[in-house]
C-alpha cells in the first residue's frame, strides 16, 4: 500500500531488484503485471502437480523446479513492472498478489502431501503456520506500517533456492537417518520449517506488540 514501508534486506535482495528492474524495462508492452500475477500463480500451481506427479515418477521433480522458477519470475516481477511503468494501484495489487501467495502455497504443499515425499500432517502443519505468519505480517503492514518480507536475511527468493535445492536432492536420497531414526527427507525439513516459522511468528509478534505499546501509551 501507498503507506506502507517495504522491508527486503535478504541476501540476494539488491542483485534481484537490478535484475528485475532490468527485466521490466524490456517487458513487451502486451504483457502487464496481471499477467505476471498469474503466472506466479500458474507457477505454484504445476508445481503442487508436479510433486503429486512425482510420487509415480519421481523425474517429474525436475518440473517442480522448473515451475519455480516460473513461480518467482512472475511473482516477484508483477509488483516491479507495475511501478517502472507507473501503474500502481496500491491496494488491488497488495490483495491480488497476496492472496494469490496464499492459494500458491496450498498448491504446493498439497501437492507435497499427496507425493510421498512428505507426510500429509506435516504438509498440513507447515501450512497452518505459514498462514499464522503471513496473517502476522499482514496484520503489521496496517497496524506498524511495515511490510517485512525477510527474517535473518532469508526472503522469498532464497527460500525458492533451499526449496529447489531440497526437490533435486530428493533424486538422489528422499529418506534420510536422523539421530539413528529413518525419516522422509522432506518431513524432517518440514519440521525445521514448522519451529522457524514459529519462531519468526513469536520474534515478530513480540516486536510489533512493543512498537505499538510504545507508540500507543495510555493517557
Amino acid at each position: 500500500m501507498a503507506d506502507m514501508n517495504r522491508e527486503l534486506s535478504s541476501f540476494l535482495s539488491g542483485l534481484e531488484k537490478r535484475a528485475l528492474v532490468f527485466m521490466a524495462e524490456r517487458m513487451p508492452r502486451a504483457v502487464n503485471s496481471d499477467h505476471l500475477t498469474l503466472l506466479g500463480l500458474l507457477g505454484m500451481l504445476g508445481a503442487g502437480l508436479s510433486f503429486w506427479a512425482a510420487g509415480a515418477e519421481p523425474l517429474a521433480l525436475v518440473g517442480v523446479v522448473l515451475c519455480l522458477i516460473l513461480n518467482w519470475f512472475g511473482d516477484s516481477l508483477d509488483g516491479t513492472l507495475a511501478r517502472v511503468r507507473k501503474h500502481e494501484r496500491p491496494k488491488y495489487g497488495y490483495y491480488v498478489d497476496h492472496i494469490a501467495d496464499v492459494f500458491g502455497a496450498f498448491f504446493l504443499l498439497g501437492g507435497l502431501g499427496l507425493s510421498g515425499y512428505m507426510t500429509p500432517w506435516i504438509a498440513a502443519g507447515v501450512m497452518v503456520v505459514y498462514l499464522m505468519v503471513v496473517s502476522e505480517i499482514y496484520l503489521a503492514a496496517y497496524a506498524v506500517g511495515t511490510f517485512r518480507i525477510h527474517f535473518l536475511r532469508m526472503g522469498p527468493t532464497e527460500l525458492r533456492i533451499l526449496f529447489a535445492i531440497g526437490t533435486l536432492y530428493l533424486l538422489y536420497r528422499p529418506v534420510v537417518t536422523v539421530f539413528g531414526t529413518r525419516a522422509l527427507l522432506f518431513d524432517v525439513g518440514g519440521a525445521c520449517a514448522i519451529v522457524g516459522l514459529a519462531v519468526t511468528l513469536l520474534v515478530s509478534a513480540a516486536r510489533n506488540t512493543r512498537t505499538l505499546y510504545l507508540r500507543e501509551t495510555i493517557p
